[in-house]
């Protein structure tokens, strides 16, 4: 059965006039603000479908400020985590972009076990199975009870380990990409200076190299900062829970399960957008004056358009 704009070219004709006409009245209109009508729709939508399921608001307001505490918890984990990984994909990339048999073997097997597997069972791998091993050790060894005692890891601790160690090894690859973007002539001007290679690198290729890597590691930043979530599985006390470890004991205590999820949701998003905010605004800064065909994003983006930077999904 043909369609009846088949059978009736008129009407083709006429949905087409209107659609033509829509596009020209609206032609004159700010994009952004037609990217903010959106939003508004939607948020219109999303705020009649919460006041139609009727939930506590009472008691969400009056939770929220035990929730929003962990926030400092979830900051913590983020930040140490980071810096770890920082510290990690730096070290990881100079060993996969050398020639030195060991410290690629060992760079390739970090990122391959730690991209392989879900961080998930990294943390417990951490918090639990790190101390049954230690007490092995002792027991085989006979070594002193401290040693076991080392390796037995308060829960934030070995979930901000598990971060940055998991998030490293994902870096590492976005490391590695920056620095081979550097042109080759650098490092050659390098050479001819007499520069050693420690200097050639701190002095010549890393910084330039940071203007294509911190991009795509304010992404990373982002999404770990949501994957703290991951470490209330550990069972973190009440006194060091992050936001979503709060959310899960307080909706329990009160049998308000949703009302507790949706506020830890609505911070973890605020979350989202603020940092996204100051990233686009760096990512602008960084790329002032520079080839964005190298890897740096357009103004206000939120990734690199170089599909070799990007860390990966976690």
């Amino acid at each position: 059965m043909s369609d009846r704009s088949h059978q009736d070219p008129s009407l083709a004709t006429e949905r087409r006039g209107l659609r033509e006409r829509a596009e020209l009245a609206s032609a004159g209109i700010d994009f952004r603000l037609k990217v903010a009508a959106v939003w508004a729709v939607i948020f219109l939508v999303i705020g009649l479908f919460l006041w139609a399921a009727q939930f506590d608001w009472p008691w969400m307001a009056e939770k929220f400020s035990f929730i929003f505490k962990g926030l400092q918890y979830t900051m913590l984990m983020a930040v140490g985590g980071i810096v770890l990984a920082f510290v990690l994909a730096c070290l990881g990339a100079l060993a996969r972009i050398s020639r030195n048999p060991v410290a690629y073997g060992i760079a390739g097997f970090y990122t391959s076990f730690f991209r392989g597997t879900p961080l998930i069972v990294q943390m417990f791998l951490i918090y639990l199975a790190l101390p049954q091993v230690a007490g092995n050790l002792r027991d085989r060894f006979e070594l002193d009870r401290g040693f076991e005692q080392f390796f037995t890891l308060d829960a934030v601790i070995a979930g901000t380990l598990a971060l940055g160690l998991n998030y490293g090894a994902y870096m590492t690859e976005i490391f590695r990409a920056g620095i081979q973007s550097v042109s080759g002539g650098q490092s050659e001007a390098a050479d001819a200076l007499g520069m050693t290679y420690g200097q050639k690198m701190r002095k010549v290729v890393l910084p330039q190299a940071l203007r294509v890597i911190i991009p795509p590691t304010g992404n990373e930043f982002i999404a770990m900062m949501k994957d703290t979530a991951l470490v209330s599985f550990l069972g973190v006390t009440a006194a060091s829970a992050e936001i979503f470890r709060r959310s899960q004991l307080v909706g329990k205590a009160d049998i308000k399960g949703l009302e507790a999820f949706i506020v830890a949701a609505g911070l973890y998003w605020a979350l989202t957008l603020l940092f996204s905010y100051f990233q686009g605004k760096l990512e602008a800064r960084l790329g002032k004056g520079y080839d964005r065909s190298a890897g740096v994003s357009d103004k206000g983006g939120g990734s690199t358009t170089d599909p070799a930077l990007k860390g990966g999904e976690h």
